[in-house]
């Protein structure tokens, strides 16, 4: 106790030595040192970069200076980037060197492009998300089930480690039971040995969203819009322990008692316990393969049709040879 009180941060010795020279562990330093609170301004500019990266999650921090300058807040884009960095927000188009992972996290292919989720449990997905409060910030990470879109479990922290990830997992998973798939961002909580390591114990298939692909993980990113709008921007919350409340009450609310669009407003927590109504498919708009679709687009007498209407098309148009032009409609013999 007595040689921690030697240390001081404002010497000319840096601290790293002066704990070598007092025989001191620099986390007991560090330790005692309370966070920085952010300045009114950071505020102000943080709650509106955080409200307008919800409506459009592709603004990177060149939008957001011109958005912020059109609300009357003249700020350079070092500073937005300071603040998006601060809360944890990208643009989702790619930057510089983004595809690389982190060397010591295995990162895995993207597997429910295309795939039709038809039960409860088949497929949960996990995000993190930025939650403004009155002197600082916090982040809050989800579980869901993409069928029903019940939110499992969550948890809040002021700091975007792993640890509060891997005990929003751990509780879903005795909640619940386990998926057949669990998506994730590429995240460094998600793909940390401690993350994925749960994972592979229950001997859950794990899947990552693509670089860049906003709607890998869409159900997520909609529930985030639905918490802010519909609660956090409303409440204002100042503390942890408010927001912890009025979390807990919303989520028992967007669970038991908030009819869902998608679900034939049904809610949540109905739809997963019954397996009745519910749903979900990321289509695949680029793949090889086609998939059987759960709904036909028309029937089979425009089909017919359309391939009546395809063939006759086929016959009466003269095909181009190789570097002439097609004939247009109106050149065509026996088209008027």
């Amino acid at each position: 106790m007595i040689r921690r009180a030697w240390i001081n941060g404002g010497d000319a010795v840096t601290v790293v030595r002066q704990c070598a020279l007092a025989g001191v562990s620099r986390a007991t330093v560090y330790a005692r040192r309370h966070p920085k609170p952010m300045d009114e301004m950071d505020l102000l500019h943080s709650g509106l970069i955080d409200a307008e990266y919800t409506r459009h999650p592709f603004y990177g921090s060149r939008k957001m200076v011109v958005f912020l300058g059109k609300a009357g807040h003249c700020v350079n884009r070092k500073r937005v980037q300071r603040l998006m960095r601060l809360m944890g927000l990208a643009g989702m188009a790619p930057g510089p060197n983004t595809s690389r992972a982190h060397p010591a996290h295995k990162i895995y292919p993207y597997l429910l492009r295309g795939v039709p989720v038809v039960r409860p449990n088949q497929v949960w997905s996990t995000d993190i998300t930025y939650i403004r409060l009155a002197h600082g910030f916090a982040y809050l990470v989800a579980i869901i089930d993409w069928y029903s879109r019940r939110v499992l479990s969550w948890r809040i922290s002021n700091s975007m480690e792993a640890e509060f990830c891997v005990d929003c997992l751990e509780e879903a998973l005795r909640s619940h039971g386990k998926p057949e798939i669990f998506n994730s961002d590429q995240g460094s909580q998600f793909t940390s040995d401690a993350f994925t390591g749960v994972l592979q114990r229950e001997g859950i298939v794990i899947s990552m969203d693509g670089r860049g692909r906003a709607f890998d993980n869409i159900f997520v990113e909609r529930l985030w819009r639905n918490v802010k709008y519909e609660d956090v921007y409303l409440k204002g919350y100042a503390t942890m322990g408010e927001l912890m409340i009025g979390l807990a009450e919303y989520f028992a609310f967007y669970n038991s008692e908030r009819p869902h669009q998608a679900l034939n407003q049904r809610t949540p927590a109905a739809v997963y316990q019954s397996a009745i109504g519910g749903g979900a498919l990321i289509v695949d708009k680029f793949g090889g393969t086609a998939k059987p679709m759960s709904v036909s687009l028309c029937d089979d007498a425009t089909d017919a049709t359309t391939e009546a209407r395809s063939e006759s098309t086929a016959k009466t148009t003269p095909k181009a040879k190789p570097g002439q032009r097609r004939p247009a409609a109106n050149e065509v013999e026996g088209i008027t």
